[in-house]
């Protein structure tokens, strides 16, 4: 059984590149959202085509998924292909923005669908209601991978049952970064991404990636397991910073020079151990003022990298298994991570209170969202509301 629309996805990716559209691919910012974009970058030169442009958010500025600013800059380029991965099924008024500037909308994600669907030409996500492919655990990049797989079937000439042996090697080489991002998005090791972490893992210090090579060399990564993995590789490029409208971890992965790969990775490892000062000083701060009878952790600053949230918030998940809402305070928005305890859906939750947010989505374990600063109150308030009611935690 196939992702719903994979294959439809596919086939207008090919007649996008056999006819010289515009394409453009618009991806999260973390490792996922660039493993993502890489996977369907790179497929599409292997039949052919180009891509006029990739786009990566800056979230502390930009906020997550598609935004307004971004569609102006890219309107240049209209009409286009315009591909989201990682993100894109809960922009719905900015997809029909950018259906206005004559792009056609093709999602590609993993989160959870909420209680309406953005009006794309075509979308990707096994997590919605009415796709019945059996696995609903895979992060982008693994969604990404298979519809790779199925771009190249059908653009073979003649035998398109099975994959030729030289699509195959190609796409094998997608394994490594398909695992770091399974690995990085916490989503459940478990079939499907079990196999691709299993064969990512073992591919990845022959990797021909000169970015990973040149990661794997500084750090010492000798590929002892799990938690080497996270600790040395999935740390650093989690640590990325933006150059423009791309970001680091893009910039390494596709780095085709080693000695540049080198400086690149350097840069990681530095944005790395200042993310881990930044994580202890405000876990610190936050860990003081958390009481054994607090409902859910609801807690914000104006000096918190949005960057350090996620993975702040799951060490007090940790520590206390509560719901816990962190955000970043801005003039006039704030911006957040949220984290849960297993069997707890942090979507659902904020669902909810969806009358409050600007916007908010994700996935049960891991998800975020944007609300006024106004509404910050009334928000915990009704967070509260909804744990009690049923009973969740």
């Amino acid at each position: 059984m196939e992702i719903k629309n994979l294959r439809k996805a596919a086939k207008r990716i090919i007649k996008a590149v056999r006819k010289k559209e515009n394409i453009i691919i618009y991806g999260d910012s973390d490792m996922d959202g660039v493993s993502s974009l890489v996977v369907i970058e790179e497929t599409i030169n292997r039949i052919g085509g180009k891509v006029c442009a990739v786009y990566f958010p800056e979230r502390e500025k930009e906020g997550y998924g598609i935004n307004q600013e971004a569609l102006k800059l890219l309107k240049k380029f209209s009409p286009a292909l315009f591909i989201t991965v990682d993100c894109g099924i809960s922009n719905f008024d900015e997809i029909k923005k950018a259906n206005e500037m004559g792009f056609e909308v093709v999602i590609v994600d993993h989160h959870e669908s909420l209680d309406k669907i953005p009006k794309a030409s075509i979308i990707v996500d096994p997590k919605q209601k009415t796709d019945h492919y059996p696995f609903k655990g895979l992060c982008a990049a693994g969604v990404c991978y298979k519809l790779a797989e199925l771009i190249l079937i059908e653009n073979q000439e003649g035998n398109k049952k099975k994959i030729l042996k030289e699509n195959f090697l190609f796409l094998e080489g997608f394994l490594d970064i398909v695992a770091l991002a399974t690995i990085a998005d916490m989503v459940p090791l478990k079939e499907d991404n079990e196999k691709m972490v299993k064969k990512g893992l073992g591919n990845l210090l022959n990797t021909s990636r000169p970015g990973l090579q040149a990661l794997i060399e500084l750090t010492g990564f000798d590929n002892r397991g799990l938690s080497e993995v996270q600790s040395k590789i999935t740390s650093a490029l989690n640590s990325s910073k933006h150059r423009g409208h791309l970001n680091e971890i893009y910039i390494l992965l596709t780095e085709k020079s080693f000695s540049k790969a080198e400086e690149t990775a350097l840069g990681l490892i530095k944005n790395s151990r200042e993310k881990r000062r930044e994580i202890k000083r405000i876990f610190s701060e936050i860990d003081s003022k958390v009481k054994d009878s607090d409902l859910i952790v609801f807690e914000g600053g104006k000096d918190w990298p949005l960057i350090t949230l996620g993975s702040i918030a799951s060490r007090l998940v940790g520590k206390y298994q509560k719901p816990t809402f962190l955000y970043k305070i801005q003039k006039e928005d704030s911006q957040g991570s949220v984290r849960n305890p297993k069997e707890v859906n942090g979507v659902e939750a904020m669902s909810y209170c969806k009358e409050l947010l600007k916007m908010y989505g994700g996935h049960a374990p891991a998800s975020g969202f944007r609300i006024k600063n106004k509404n910050l109150n009334k928000f915990k308030k009704c967070l509260k509301e909804y744990f009690k009611k049923h009973g969740e935690i």
